[in-house]
């Protein structure tokens, strides 16, 4: 079985590489490798080929369930979102990214195209039927978010692209008040997170957190 090439130790000539496209059979069958691959570190939530050395444009992922990616496309996207992300290439090294809450994505092996979305809310004119309620609970939304990224960050991979190309520069911010109820954004380094003023105030008392806004590199 093929292993993760550790791109802080080992060369890996297909990570900055734009896959090609395979035919279904081949693409099934390379998935079922990465997917035991996955099964056997217990450490990742999503695996590209050329990860692992193979020029194919397959992925896989599995938060909510197992997902398939053989020769997918994004075709929209939108609600940006900064993200903390880590990379089984990178071991170790997480990266501050911008992300989308909402894509849709054609891949080889579906005829239409299909929607993820993080959202916490749902608009029901334009998503109509891809929940059982309207109203979702906070880890629900979570884990579809997670998912969301997780796909965009396994087609990066298959374009040649790793988390180092969506890095955000972080500017802390200095502003002496804020609204009880402002939302600002908070880091400690490793998580981003949204809150109110008044919630964030004792995390950033503390030393830990701070406040910030980022912005993508050119």
């Amino acid at each position: 079985m093929k292993k993760v090439i550790n791109c802080l130790k080992e060369d890996n000539p297909v990570i900055n590489k734009k896959l090609k496209e395979v035919s279904l059979e081949e693409g099934n069958k390379i998935a079922t490798e990465l997917f035991q691959i996955l099964a056997e570190r217990k450490d990742g939530i999503g695996l590209a080929a050329n990860q692992v050395g193979i020029d194919a444009s397959v992925a896989v992922v599995n938060v909510r369930e197992p997902i398939i990616l053989i020769n997918p496309v994004i075709k929209e996207q939108w609600d940006e979102v900064p993200f903390y992300e880590g990379c089984l290439s990178f071991k170790g090294k997480g990266i501050r990214t911008k992300r989308y809450k909402n894509i849709v994505i054609t891949t080889e092996q579906e005829e239409g195209e299909l929607y993820f979305s993080g959202a916490t809310h749902i608009d029901t004119e334009n998503a109509e039927g891809l929940w059982e309620t309207k109203k979702l609970k906070k880890e629900d939304s979570e884990l579809r978010l997670l998912e969301a990224v997780c796909i965009q960050h396994e087609i990066d991979h298959l374009n040649g692209m790793t988390i180092h190309d969506r890095q955000m520069i972080t500017t802390i911010v200095n502003k002496e008040k804020y609204g009880r109820n402002e939302l600002v954004d908070i880091t400690d380094g490793k998580i981003l997170s949204t809150m109110k003023y008044k919630k964030a105030k004792p995390l950033i008392d503390s030393g830990l957190w701070e406040i910030y806004v980022g912005g993508p590199i050119t």
